[in-house]
């Protein structure tokens, strides 16, 4: 392949509003297409929904970010202490994952997650009840973003005071432009959350409590099933993973539907479609964009095409779920849509854990959301939506006006 690889403009506001036009250009294209992606980093993009079902399940394509020949990945991880931040289960490969996977499984299964229901059905109220008299609100960081930092705060046994500071130190950590990012400032941010996650698990060997974080330490200190580093490395993931994706899902579902009149009004006038209204939005316009990066061990074929070894490849689940080859009318948001296999959480090993809790959020939060903020509509023009740069997606901001009502709660 001598193509020039193609850069994803991530400087452009209009790309990051819309990339599905260049998505859909890159797909009609070809299977696998070199491109420069968030950071300045090339990728082979695998465009196609068949070809990235295959590679998200090929053992030849690593998470492990030490298999990448391109140097400048790990550069743009931390320098401090870098080992500690890539002992999670994320970046890890069996059977390494596998172990650190069934530590933590047990808390997301649909079973254990249907209990919280009541939880996060009285969070998703209070969070409104506060804005529900004023009749404006904006609804990533007044409620997107605050639901599922104190869902999984809570889960994890983390005060929930403190999320903000957590939450700045991830997004200085993991948001992505156009260039790459400062090391100077992913390092003091590893530090901080570092400094941060370590007392945490101090606190909990000195107060355990009810909580998944006080099982983790046991598992560490009792049983030895992990490392002091995995233990770290494991409270981070929970903790950025457990709500980045969830505010995208929730904030990006909430703008979708404000863009389509017609399938706000059928929600909203028959709730039962929320399930599948949650995977519509996780098709059309997931979390993640463009997708899923892995490393090739060795040299492999994908779809007639031969990926070097160390190559990053980032399977394009954002690609994939407008393939006209696999959903039929893919452009169309259709919550109605009944075969939806989408991308959005992966797919084999490692699927993501969180899922069911993701699914549950959205559906409570943007329920809830549609019964109770009448004559919901944007406070400002659709163009005007600012968006996150690059690696996930979901509006950073969402102002919007609605009827004032009372509070739910008292």
């Amino acid at each position: 392949m001598t193509e020039q690889p193609v850069p994803l403009p991530y400087a452009d506001p209009a790309f990051l509003a819309d990339p599905f036009p260049l998505y859909r250009h890159l797909r009609e294209d070809g299977p696998v297409r070199r491109a420069v992606i968030a950071g300045g980093l090339e990728a082979w993009l695998v465009t196609r929904y068949e070809d990235g079902l295959a590679a998200l399940s090929d053992s030849r394509l690593s998470s492990d970010v030490r298999d990448a020949a391109d140097t400048r990945l790990l550069r743009q991880l931390p320098g401090t202490e870098r080992e500690s931040m890539l002992s999670n289960m994320l970046r890890s490969d069996p059977p390494d994952h596998t172990r650190l996977r069934r530590l933590v499984s047990k808390a997301f299964t649909a079973r254990r997650v249907a209990g919280m229901r009541p939880r996060i059905q009285e969070i998703t109220d209070r969070l409104l009840d506060a804005v529900v008299p004023t009749g404006r609100a904006d609804l990533v960081a007044d409620f997107a973003l605050p639901l599922p930092v104190t869902v999984i705060s809570e889960l994890l046994g983390v005060p929930v005071d403190d999320r903000h500071d957590f939450q700045h130190w991830t997004d200085r950590m993991i948001m992505r432009g156009a260039g790459p990012p400062d090391p100077a400032v992913v390092n003091e941010a590893w530090l901080h959350m570092r400094a941060y996650v370590t007392e945490l698990i101090r606190d909990k060997r000195d107060r355990p409590a009810d909580d998944l974080l006080s099982d983790l330490v046991a598992a560490r200190d009792e049983e030895q099933r992990l490392t002091e580093d995995e233990l770290v490395a494991m409270v981070f993931l929970l903790l950025a993973a457990g709500y980045i994706t969830t505010v995208n899902l929730i904030g990006g579902g909430i703008s979708t539907l404000l863009a389509h009149p017609d399938q706000f009004e059928l929600l909203r006038s028959d709730p039962s479609l929320l399930p599948g209204a949650i995977e519509e939005f996780l098709r059309y316009d997931g979390p993640v964009s463009p997708g899923i990066a892995r490393f090739a061990r060795e040299d492999v074929e994908i779809a007639g095409v031969t990926v070097p070894r160390g190559a990053t490849v980032l399977i394009g689940s954002a690609l994939a779920d407008r393939d006209p080859a696999r959903f039929p009318d893919p452009e169309r948001l259709d919550i109605t849509r009944q075969d939806n296999a989408h991308l959005a959480f992966g797919h084999g090993i490692h699927y993501c854990l969180g899922a069911p809790l993701a699914r549950l959020e959205g559906q409570i939060a943007i329920g809830t959301v549609l019964r109770r903020l009448p004559d919901l509509a944007l406070a400002v023009p659709a163009d005007e939506i600012p968006w996150r740069p690059g690696g996930l997606r979901g509006p950073q901001s969402l102002p919007v006006t609605f009827t004032p009502g009372e509070p739910a709660t008292g």
